[in-house]
């Protein structure tokens, strides 16, 4: 099973690990629902300091999700989200009662994130990381002019399109999807490599890459057709040179309802119509 993305084994050995999720932190985005049920759910249980935390629950939407687990990225601490914005594809239903149990018996799924390195025109690199996708788009009027290389090898020549974009399987129900990209079950050890409105070639629709490849995307005519580069929420300006590599020496841990899984929303987001 692919490393970037999967649940962690459940066994009786699980139970003391999960046992010891005690000291909760509630946070929440700035939406009045999130806001409301923060209060409330430490009026339930109690609160401690996140850096404190056993677990951390964050109320709020899918984006509130992101910079959650960013912000606690390979501190160990798990995230268990609850509902109180829109979509929610990576959230647990919102409900005031029984939080202990449902955590306890939450499904543990561990993500290693993208790494983007980007340089920009004036030879700068910058280095973030990506739970969603690492995208690039089209700065100006003009379409943007790219060269795609993966694991050194040139795969394509030049890519006329508004941009392009590498989505993990995480994160291939979110802007990849809305770019007609495939939808990658959680534990398939692929990225997917989806363009953004091409023009030439046409016909193409994008790649399936394995998960260990090093994927080289070459702006050309940068002066003439600049470009951005964004790894989730960092965003660079006019680049020249994007590299996305899964970090696995980097790790997030998300703890999902048993009878809401991602796996169980990937299957479901296929179907509906």
């Amino acid at each position: 099973m692919n490393e970037a993305a999967r649940p962690a084994p459940s066994s009786a050995a699980d139970a003391p690990e999960m046992a010891a999720y005690g000291r909760i932190a509630f946070v929440a985005s700035d939406a009045a629902d999130a806001v409301r049920a923060r209060s409330e759910l430490t009026a339930l249980y109690g609160h401690v300091a996140p850096e404190e935390a056993d677990i951390v629950v964050a109320l709020g939407g899918d984006g509130f999700m992101l910079q959650t687990l960013h912000r606690f990225r390979d501190t160990g601490i798990p995230i268990y989200g609850m509902n109180r914005g829109s979509v929610g594809f990576l959230m647990n239903g919102f409900r005031l009662e029984n939080l202990p149990e449902r955590i306890a018996a939450a499904q543990r799924v561990v993500i290693h994130p993208l790494l983007m390195e980007a340089t920009d025109v004036n030879g700068r690199v910058h280095r973030a990381p990506a739970i969603n996708e690492v995208s690039l788009i089209r700065q100006s009027y003009q379409a943007s002019k790219l060269r795609i290389s993966i694991d050194g090898t040139m795969r394509m020549e030049e890519l006329i399109c508004d941009g392009v974009l590498v989505a993990t399987p995480a994160g291939s129900t979110a802007y990849n999807l809305s770019a007609q990209g495939p939808i990658l079950p959680i534990g398939t050890p692929l990225l997917a490599l989806t363009p953004i409105s091409a023009f030439r070639p046409r016909r193409w629709r994008g790649a399936l890459v394995p998960d260990r490849a090093r994927i080289d995307i070459a702006v050309l005519e940068s002066d003439k057709r600049p470009v951005n580069a964004t790894a989730d929420h960092y965003q660079v300006l006019n680049v020249v040179a994007v590299r996305a590599r899964l970090d696995t020496g980097s790790t997030l841990t998300m703890l999902m309802d048993r009878d809401h899984s991602i796996e169980e929303r990937i299957l479901r987001e296929q179907f509906e119509v």
